[in-house]
């Protein structure tokens, strides 16, 4: 059994993709099963999360997997141990798998570098969030039946969003079209996507959309004088019922939380018939139930120390005379 690293969407193929998505649709279907007991699942969050940790903590164990979590502001990282030394400190303990958050872009990778267990990458800097592309891939195909050939407008704080990345990868690679809105001075100058529109036009980005998608405006990630306030902002890019009227009659009103109601979204758009909000937070157990069982694989419980077992292939292998042939 082999352990994968989730570290962003860029890296998974379409099949991938629709696979860990049937996976998860099945547990939303209420199929499920212990078929991680025995496992150990770590948590790092090196920033603030309510509903990240909170679901890939309950996917653990509703897979039947022990949680071991770190909390960061109590640990040996405030007397100067290295992020390296951290998550080798957590698979030497047992983890089978890291879940981690840090503000640093290409954390996750750089700790997939130097252990052999499962790296989940639960948000990175402004690089990309997985996991909640998955969820928002998951809910959209839920309520619409499909993907393919859909609309999604993605408005807000683009330029330092990992959710906007990880959405735009995902729901380009299942074949909708994306455009992304926001002020000038969000917008990145030059975005990885291909195919992927930019606009400074919030008009135009929802006409006729099928997906609307609000984010939050990361103040912390800002240096400063990005936009003239969080009002002259919410007066130009808010999206309102009125912005709402020139999408899709069905169109959807996506969010991936926390929800700064009445800047970037007006509480009737959040909470309207249109939101599917609460759903994406559902979804998020499901999703990361799935994204476990596909990073551990399935067999766990009788082949937990799978790492030990693979260097003892590999040390076999390497002892192995060459074959010679004999005529």
């Amino acid at each position: 059994m082999v352990r994968r690293h989730l570290l962003a969407l860029r890296d998974l193929d379409r099949r991938t993709i629709e696979g860990v998505l049937d996976a998860a649709q099945q547990f939303a279907d209420g199929g499920s099963a212990p078929s991680l007991r025995g496992a150990v699942v770590a948590t790092l969050f090196y920033e603030p999360s309510t509903r990240t940790e909170m679901s890939f903590i309950l996917a653990a164990r509703r897979l039947g997997a022990g949680v071991l979590p770190c909390d960061v502001e109590h640990s040996s990282v405030r007397k100067g141990e290295s992020f390296v030394e951290t998550v080798r400190t957590f698979e030497a303990l047992g983890a089978d798998a890291l879940i981690i958050r840090h503000p640093c872009g290409g954390a996750p990778s750089l700790a997939a570098r130097h252990v052999a267990c499962a790296v989940i990458n639960a948000g990175d800097g402004m690089h990309e969030h997985p996991t909640q592309g998955l969820l928002d891939l998951l809910t959209v195909r839920q309520v619409k039946g499909h993907i393919s050939g859909l609309k999604v407008a993605i408005v807000a704080d683009v330029r330092h969003s990992r959710v906007a990345r990880s959405a735009a990868w995902g729901f380009t690679k299942l074949g909708a079209s994306v455009v992304l809105a926001g002020p000038a001075t969000l917008l990145p100058a030059d975005f990885p996507v291909p195919g992927v529109r930019l606009t400074t036009s919030l008009q135009e980005a929802v006409k006729v959309a099928d997906v609307v998608m609000a984010l939050r405006v990361q103040l912390e990630r800002q240096s400063g004088g990005c936009i003239p306030s969080l009002a002259e902002y919410t007066r130009t890019f808010g999206i309102t019922e009125e912005i709402l009227a020139r999408a899709r009659p069905d169109c959807i009103v996506m969010h991936p939380g926390p929800v700064t109601t009445g800047v970037e979204i007006s509480a009737e758009a959040a909470d309207g018939p249109r939101s599917v909000v609460r759903r994406q937070v559902e979804n998020g157990v499901v999703v990361r139930m799935a994204v476990l069982e596909w990073a551990l694989g399935e067999g766990i419980q009788t082949e937990h120390d799978v790492r030990r077992e693979a260097m003892d292939r590999v040390a076999r292998d390497r002892v192995q005379p060459e074959a010679v042939e004999v005529h």
